[in-house]
């Protein structure tokens, strides 16, 4: 199934959408991996899930990629004695250590880091920012607010603290149970929440060992001050908009998403946009313009995946979300300013022979008009390199290990086959020939250019390129 575009769609399968038959149209619309969403599945639907998606993926014969979104601490308030109270400009309310029902002036906060961890001054936002208060003074189990934008708090709201570095772990013990289960089980990537320094990433990446790709979520103003060192550390990340837009001033949220994706550029890290790219399709079958727009930027910006969250989770139209975004984004990368932009926000290659050699190919590929870039990856990173220069011609990834191609499924450009390794030299170059003609990318007399690593099978050293023509039977000639 070859794609005309090179940035990829995440969709997030929900009750409207986790079937077989649901999985297969979401592919055939245009969806290349699926995140399942642990605040909401339990292990027996992660189970279940994932056998679905493997059994489409073995029907079509494309890799799909899985990603399992860990749910994160949650911070909320406790519980009201009325169910629910109302807050107005300048009123004082305290959230304290007392698990008593709260009331009018006082409500249970159950997480001690917290206390830990404001000062006065420090804002408080509750349910998703909605209301918005402030530390006048704070003792170990007690915070004394005042009301800065009011309104009704009810049961269990969410909490954020924008201003406070928290002591806790990113990771719950939900999470570190739901982590080790998937774990077991067919997936691709990990999603961790709540990322607020690099020691995050360093404690999954304990756990993970390399099993699979670990991405970082950029929802919290403490992971934006520490954003270098997160995204070094991480195999990709995610814009989160929504949770940005939150605790930041919504007008520097786009700003942000494109100082975020020209960084994950510079490092080759895979970077997700994601939060309400078409909203307004959970309840209608066609966008807004101004959603429309909004992915489009993201799409020109060269970002290598874009996300549906409830659109395709539990909305009423999750195909008609999906091919909506397959055919803007096409259509983006079809206009004829979306090559200057992207060769615009190109980033120094590294003084390495790899990169050197990715380099290389692309210019090469452009200036000779070859018909593809065939990239030859055990561990992903030849791969990586690759979509990293953004090259206007196809990228196919081959690989012989499953694991790779379907995690490279999420990163931009890059048409995933798995094959055998190849022998030797010759016989690598003859099976690029054969897999670009017969998966429709290049046809009798076209030229491909091939990268890889020699000696075969050394991981990370790509250090060759090689062109090839392609015979009329689909085999190689030099």
């Amino acid at each position: 199934m070859k794609r005309n575009r090179r940035v990829k769609i995440l969709a997030t399968l929900g009750p409207a959408s986790d079937t077989i038959e649901m999985i297969t149209k979401l592919v055939h619309a245009g969806a290349d991996v699926f995140r399942i969403n642990m605040s909401h599945a339990s292990h027996d639907l992660m189970d279940q899930t994932i056998e679905r998606i493997r059994a489409v993926e073995k029907d079509i014969g494309r890799p799909l990629g899985v990603l399992i979104d860990l749910q994160g601490p949650k911070i909320r308030v406790g519980t009201f004695a009325e169910g629910a109270i109302t807050l107005k400009t300048d009123d004082i309310i305290t959230l304290d250590s007392n698990p008593d029902a709260g009331n009018q002036q006082r409500v249970y906060l159950p997480h001690p880091q917290v206390f830990e961890a404001v000062k006065p001054g420090h804002r408080l936002l509750l349910d998703d920012g909605r209301i918005h208060i402030v530390a006048t003074k704070v003792t170990p189990d007690a915070i004394e607010c005042r009301v800065v934008h009011g309104g009704k708090l009810s049961n269990k709201k969410g909490v954020s603290v924008p201003d406070s570095l928290l002591s806790m772990s990113a990771m719950t013990k939900k999470d570190h149970a739901d982590l080790a289960h998937a774990l077991t089980r067919e997936i691709d990537w990990v999603a961790l929440s709540f990322v607020q320094r690099p020691e995050d990433i360093i404690e999954v990446r304990k756990i993970t060992k390399g099993q699979v790709g670990v991405l970082a979520k950029i929802e919290k103003p403490q992971a934006i001050e520490r954003l270098d060192s997160i995204v070094k550390l991480c195999d990709a990340f995610m814009i989160a908009r929504g949770d940005l837009g939150v605790e930041m001033p919504l007008e520097e949220v786009p700003g942000l998403q494109k100082r975020m994706i020209r960084l994950a550029r510079r490092y080759g890290k895979p970077v997700v946009v994601a939060t309400q790219m078409l909203e307004s399709m959970v309840s209608s079958p066609i966008p807004t313009r101004a959603e429309v727009s909004d992915v489009s930027i993201a799409v020109f910006e060269g970002a290598d995946a874009i996300m549906l969250s409830a659109e395709s989770a539990s909305g009423d139209f999750p195909i008609e979300a999906v091919s909506t975004m397959d055919r803007v984004a096409t259509a983006v990368e079809k206009d004829q300013n979306y090559n200057a932009i992207i060769r615009s926000q190109s980033a120094e290659p590294e003084a390495t022979a790899a990169d050197a050699i990715s380099a290389a190919t692309r210019q090469t590929a452009e200036t000779l008009d070859l018909a593809a870039i065939v990239t030859y990856t055990s561990s992903g990173s030849t791969g990586l390199r690759a979509a990293r220069e953004r090259p206007s011609k196809p990228i196919i990834a081959l690989s012989p290990k499953i694991q790779t191609v379907r995690r490279l499924s999420l990163v931009w450009g890059l048409h995933c086959v798995q094959t055998r390794d190849a022998n030797d030299l010759d016989d690598m170059v003859d099976k690029a020939c054969a897999i670009a003609y017969s998966e429709g990318f290049a046809r009798p007399g076209d030229r491909i250019a091939i990268t890889a690593g020699v000696p075969l099978r050394t991981s990370g050293s790509t250090n060759m390129l090689r062109i090839a023509f392609v015979n009329q039977d689909g085999s190689a000639s030099s």
